[in-house]
């Protein structure tokens, strides 16, 4: 049994909850694991973690972690940072180890700003939208293949965000995602209100308007009720958008039927930034995300459905052209 089909063996799905085009049906494990790290907020609110840019000059694909306690911090793969020179986001989840600096791999989310408003970045409560983060995990699996690097695209995070912005109606003087969800946070709340964990939860299968959209594991209850915020305004964000239009060429069926998918789904293996190693599902036409794998478990475990069908080898590798490899030498 590989390591993902190891993680969601036993798992059960709960009765769903849905609020407003938006459908959460829980994954539920009886036996539970305790945390045994803290996520970014409760670093951050301890003082026991710091993010800034790389240098004086800022990197745009790089922030510089700075881990200043004695357990490691979770960093979820989209997770917002705001403030220093521009608005981020996570490319992969980060289990940044205790007492060190870590470099880690963003996007940029506010292309028109490349100057302080403070020195370092805080957290944000919400996560990138689930559409521009399935884009996003495609690109980084593509990238982690062409050049053992955690790249996205760039110009499509910044392009999936300039349609956000016109779909939703919101202005960005700095086309901050960020604005999209200040003008929508009242709606916002209500489904985090609507949609709270239930006891034994350990992620989601995620569903958009009847449509099976991603979904999100994690190895701790704890985890999963402390992130779930985040991930439910991603979700929520595209639900309310009525320019969303989802990928209508997947057809995943039932969250049983797309976590028996996972179960049997193969995938790379590629040293994590960090603790463990990150698997990529770029072997599996229709699923995009990863897994880390660390400390002998997968810590959490997020996947889309995808409308793309990465090209295969005889061998079922990816196999990166060279117009793809040339798209993640990123110049900062």
């Amino acid at each position: 049994m590989n390591a993902v089909a190891q993680a969601l063996s036993g798992l059960r799905v709960g009765d769903l909850k849905t609020y407003d085009g938006l459908t959460v049906h829980p994954l539920i494990r009886d036996s539970l694991l305790k945390k045994d790290y803290l996520t970014l907020d409760e670093a951050l609110a301890q003082n026991q973690a710091k993010v800034v840019e790389v240098s004086a000059g800022g990197s745009v694909p790089n922030l510089l972690f700075s881990n200043l306690g004695t357990q490691a911090v979770f960093l979820l793969d989209g997770e917002e940072l705001v403030g220093a020179k521009q608005n981020r986001i996570l490319n992969i989840t980060v289990l940044a180890p205790a007492g060190r600096d870590t470099v880690i791999p963003v996007s940029c989310v506010e292309a028109g700003r490349w100057q302080h408003t403070r020195d370092d970045f805080a957290s944000a409560p919400r996560a990138q939208f689930s559409m521009s983060r399935a884009k996003k995990a495609a690109r980084v699996s593509e990238s982690l293949t062409a050049t053992s690097e955690a790249f996205s695209d760039q110009g499509e995070v910044w392009s999936d965000i300039s349609a956000k912005l016109g779909s939703m109606h919101s202005h960005s003087p700095t086309s901050a995602v960020e604005q999209v969800y200040q003008d929508h946070e009242e709606k916002l709340a209500q489904f985090v209100a609507h949609l709270k964990c239930v006891e034994g939860q350990v992620g989601a299968v995620f569903s958009i308007k009847g449509q099976v959209t991603g979904v999100e594991f994690f190895d701790a209850a704890l985890t999963c009720q402390l992130l779930m915020p985040k991930i439910i305004r991603s979700y929520a964000l595209d639900a309310i958008d009525p320019g969303y239009r989802g990928h209508q060429a997947s057809n995943m069926g039932s969250p049983a039927e797309v976590i028996a998918r996972l179960n049997a789904s193969g995938y790379s293996t590629h040293k994590a930034v960090g603790e463990g190693e990150d698997l990529r599902f770029d072997s599996t036409p229709g699923i995009a995300g990863g897994a880390l794998f660390a400390r002998n478990r997968v810590v959490h475990l997020c996947a889309f459905v995808s409308g793309e069908h990465q090209a295969a080898g005889n061998d079922g590798t990816y196999s990166a052209s060279a117009s793809q490899r040339r798209r993640f030498r990123y110049v900062a």
